[in-house]
């Protein structure tokens, strides 16, 4: 007999308000109450069962995926995403998919994209005050959105460059109602919903122009952004997508490498300035290119601040997870942020040390902020190097200042959590930007 792990009883209402708003604290307390394993019901997601064993998370990952649905699990993303996202796929669909878009994403694909990220990053920096505290958050998420916009989307008109810069954010950034009733189309024909309907035909009108100008462009086969690559893969391969299948992939690239990315960066430079010491390796590590430390100074953060705190996948069929067997139509959803924080995987968890990732051997179930198995992100490569490229430029362009302020808490935001005052920080002082060859001053490069 199907059975469910023991959990809060509390109305569905409060439950799902408290999953939404109050995530990290919600399943922290429910994780001390209830153990590794406890069931959370959620509009709209339905049931859900927490994960905290590495065991139990194991068993997800290694699972079947006609079993273990994660485009099921991610069905809230629809109306934003596009039913052909590679986050809503499931079984053939999604390894046909998935496999065609790998090389884009490939480590040496990725290198071919450093020096400009690097300079979109530089770019920015030189406009941040100096003497004046500001929210760096908002800041990041300027960054990871040229990034998505040159580096992912390939475009390079300025003119373009604003119409996209107004008209993603605005459907991006969207809260449980909004994003909910983008899942519903017939709430989407009512005026209360009419600025979300007109926001994403704007952003799909651009994007589809995109993705055209693409493919009839005659330097297809030099460029190196991932629209690109995409375009040539499909072609390639003779199974191209169309341009509506190409336009939900670029919506996902978004959702998954804009504000993910962003707050990552924004929780690096919040950790760094409460923590003196850390800063002064950071800045050696930049000055050096202490590609190491710098790495290991991006898979702390993503541990001790994850940017999202599970990942989910729907079953399809019966199965024994922890113990129990769970039924059909549960999602079972292994809790980042509860293993990542746990004392059993790391030593005083809660405390901000990136020396602990120098030569770690990190597993994937209890390191994975990027989930796992077969649905492991895409872009987990690229959102590292971002992170490290974009963090390097800062610490070498600018002098943080240190602060006593208490630590920012964390607060959702959609489906991450953001720190509640945006990372507020202080330039003490800027340095010139020292020129390394072909690395920089190429933001500008590219064609059309």
């Amino acid at each position: 007999m199907s059975s469910l792990p023991p959990g809060p009883r509390v109305p569905l209402a409060a439950q799902t308000l408290l999953t939404w708003r109050l995530t990290r604290w919600w399943l922290d307390t429910c994780h001390r109450r209830y153990g590794d394993i406890f069931t959370v019901r959620v509009v709209p997601t339905g049931t859900v069962v927490y994960l905290a064993d590495p065991a139990d998370i194991a068993t997800v990952f290694a699972g079947s995926p006609a079993v273990f649905h994660a485009g099921e699990g991610n069905v809230a993303l629809k109306g934003l995403l596009g039913e052909d996202s590679v986050l809503l796929l499931d079984e053939e669909r999604h390894r046909d998919r998935r496999k065609l878009m790998l090389p884009a994403f490939h480590r040496a694909s990725v290198r071919k994209q450093e020096a400009e990220i690097a300079d979109i990053a530089a770019a920015e920096v030189a406009r941040w005050p100096v003497g004046r505290e500001f929210p760096v958050a908002e800041r990041m998420a300027a960054v990871t959105l040229e990034v998505i916009l040159k580096v992912v989307i390939g475009t390079r008109d300025e003119t373009r460059l604003a119409a996209l810069r107004r008209a993603l954010p605005a459907v991006m950034r969207r809260g449980f109602r909004e994003t909910s009733a983008m899942a519903r189309p017939e709430l989407l024909a009512l005026r209360p919903w009419q600025a979300i309907r007109d926001h994403r035909a704007e952003a799909d009108r651009l994007l589809h122009d995109e993705i055209r100008r693409c493919r009839a462009d005659p330097a297809l086969a030099e460029r190196t952004d991932v629209l690109a690559m995409l375009v040539r893969a499909s072609q390639e391969d003779s199974r191209a997508m169309s341009d509506g299948e190409l336009r939900d992939q670029l919506m996902t690239l978004l959702l998954a490498g804009h504000e993910t990315t962003a707050t990552g960066l924004a929780w690096t430079l919040e950790r760094l300035v409460r923590h003196p010491d850390v800063l002064a390796k950071a800045v050696r590590a930049a000055q050096d290119d202490d590609v190491e430390y710098l790495d290991a100074l991006v898979k702390e953060i993503l541990r001790v601040r994850p940017v999202i705190m599970d990942v989910a996948r729907k079953l399809t069929a019966p199965v024994e997870v922890g113990g129990y067997l769970l039924p059909a139509g549960t999602v079972v959803a292994p809790a980042i942020g509860l293993v990542q924080h746990s004392a059993r995987h790391y030593p005083d968890p809660l405390r901000f040390d990136p020396d602990r990732m120098l030569g770690a051997t990190l597993t994937p179930t209890t390191w994975l902020p990027f989930g796992g198995g077969a649905r492991r992100c895409l872009g987990a490569v690229f959102a590292q190097v971002e992170m490290r490229l974009v963090l390097r430029e800062i610490l070498r362009a600018v002098e943080l200042a240190p602060t006593s302020a208490r630590a920012e808490r964390a607060r959702s935001k959609h489906i991450t959590l953001v720190p509640h005052r945006g990372a507020r920080i202080t330039v003490r002082a800027r340095h010139p930007r020292e020129v390394e060859g072909a690395g920089a001053g190429t933001a500008g490069a590219g064609t059309a």
